[in-house]
């Protein structure tokens, strides 16, 4: 398994990273570096870019609001791309954050909002989610932060047939989800599809059935809330078909 630092602080930049060439931060990374890390000239920092692994950097103050940092070392390459895709319905924002921290921490490439019948929320504040999958990259050594998504109305969501569909449903006839997902031929594109917390509607649900290259799972007797059922589902998947049993 890689060595992860977690004691020098992670920063994602979107420049490209190449040894002796400079980066500067924005302004909200400025005032957390400097003011909320305290951290001085000539500090070490870790920075990734989702494309040129991680690095290990140097910080240099010019000033008061201007800060860089210089890379000097490539200490991880980056990894193969992974090819998860995590479909949700829209929760609030406290859930919402929580859903798409965790789904960059269990390995999500792609992050995606699907309006449903009986989904609860409509608007999406796309740069909210980004700040969280980048927040949550930085804190777990994640190198790669998840392409977040416009919203797809279900029809389309549910029409893409490019990919093998896990969608959540407490009626499933298959009752162990390891049974079902051992049943697929590995290795093979997924995404997972988690419904609102009312559910999927009657029609929504014979629109999954009918659709080809489709397994449906049951994450046990306990009803769970939708931003618990898409851990749960992300940590089963993984396990199973995933990037879980993949060697480093």
């Amino acid at each position: 398994m890689p060595r992860y630092d977690f004691r020098t602080p992670r920063v994602h930049v979107e420049a490209p990273l190449t040894a002796g060439q400079a980066v500067a931060f924005d302004r909200e990374q400025v005032n957390y570096l400097a003011n909320v890390l305290r951290l001085k000239d000539g500090d070490a920092v870790l920075l990734f870019n989702g494309r040129d692994g991680e690095w290990g950097a140097r910080l240099t103050f010019a000033g008061k609001r201007a800060l860089a940092a210089t890379p000097e070392e490539q200490l991880r390459g980056q990894p193969r791309p992974g090819d998860l895709h995590f479909l949700f319905a829209p929760l609030k924002h406290a859930r919402l954050d929580y859903m798409v921290q965790k789904a960059v921490e269990m390995g999500a490439s792609r992050i995606q909002p699907v309006l449903t019948q009986h989904t609860q929320v409509t608007r999406i504040n796309r740069e909210r989610m980004q700040a969280n999958a980048i927040e949550a990259a930085e804190q777990c050594g994640v190198l790669a932060v998840p392409e977040i998504g416009e919203p797809l109305s279900f029809e389309r969501a549910a029409a893409a047939d490019d990919r093998l569909l896990v969608f959540c449903d407490e009626d499933a006839e298959v009752k162990d989800p390891v049974a079902a997902l051992e049943a697929v031929r590995r290795p093979v594109p997924i995404a997972v599809l988690i419904g609102p917390e009312g559910g999927f509607s009657e029609a929504e649900r014979a629109t999954l059935l009918k659709r080809p290259n489709t397994v449906r799972l049951s994450l046990g007797p306990r009803i769970l809330r939708a931003d618990t059922a898409a851990v749960a589902a992300l940590a089963v998947v993984q396990a199973v078909l995933g990037d879980w049993r993949d060697a480093p």
